[in-house]
């Protein structure tokens, strides 16, 4: 009785099948790869340079500007909203 799971014997034409095989699925990947790098990814040089602040918006103003902190609270009174 022969055993199912056994691997066939493999002469010198089978071999250089499988070997030609495993090449063509490697070189496929490969130049997948090179597709995908050349068209689907975005080059560097095509990055948009962040917009800087406008000098006519105003920007949020200080602590200083706004008349500073409020008064120190009490530490025996809860805060607002408790």
């Amino acid at each position: 009785m022969e055993n199912p799971f056994a691997l066939p014997q493999n002469n010198a034409s089978s071999d250089w099948l499988v070997f030609v095989a495993i090449l063509l699925a490697i070189g496929i990947g490969i130049a997948c790869f090179i597709i995908w790098l050349f068209l689907f990814r975005k080059s560097k040089g095509k990055h948009r340079k962040r917009e800087r602040r406008r000098h006519h918006r105003k920007l949020n103003p200080t602590l200083a500007q706004t008349g500073g902190l409020p008064p120190p609270r009490n530490p025996n009174q809860p805060p607002r909203g408790v």
